[in-house]
């Protein structure tokens, strides 16, 4: 085989059909868009319509409610708290609380708060105070021989 011999195979491509290009073309004048209106003009894509009929968005059933201002809480797995205080960036001897979390880098921002959650292994005694804890998370730390408190979220302390 050479390289003058390299072909695609046969129907995998298609010649692209050039419309406007006079009336023997068959796809001439207008090029298949009709005459005037909206959708022959170029730049037009009318989202969601589809010819009158009912649009699909609005044929499902809707179910639920979605809550307009959610509280979005940072996560911590109890596994990346072991991880950090074994590489020293978190003191087991003191209380870990939020503001320790954020200073050692395990979380980025507070948001509404810290909530711990129950992946991993912990075998260190530590004395956690975070926004929310799953119960895995709280057995695991309490198992462990430490402890977990909750604590009210900043912004909820404000509205009381």
């Amino acid at each position: 085989m050479k390289l003058n011999e390299l072909r695609d195979n046969p129907g995998a491509t298609k010649k692209r059909t050039r419309v406007g290009r006079g009336p023997g073309s068959g796809k001439g004048k207008m090029g298949g868009r009709g005459i005037k209106g909206q959708k022959s003009r170029s730049g037009v894509a009318i989202n969601a319509y589809e010819g009158g009929q009912m649009p699909l968005y609005q044929r499902l059933p809707k179910r639920g409610f979605n809550v307009p201002n959610p509280k979005k809480y940072a996560v911590v797995n109890i596994g990346l708290i072991q991880k950090f205080v074994d590489a020293g960036k978190l003191d087991a001897k003191n209380d870990i609380d939020e503001d320790a979390l954020v200073a050692s880098g395990l979380v980025r921002r507070k948001r509404d708060g810290v909530r711990l959650l129950a992946k991993g292994e912990l075998s260190t005694a530590v004395k956690l105070a975070v926004t929310g804890a799953s119960k895995g998370a709280v057995e695991a730390v309490e198992k462990a021989g430490g402890s977990v408190t909750i604590t009210a979220p900043a912004a909820d302390a404000a509205a009381e």
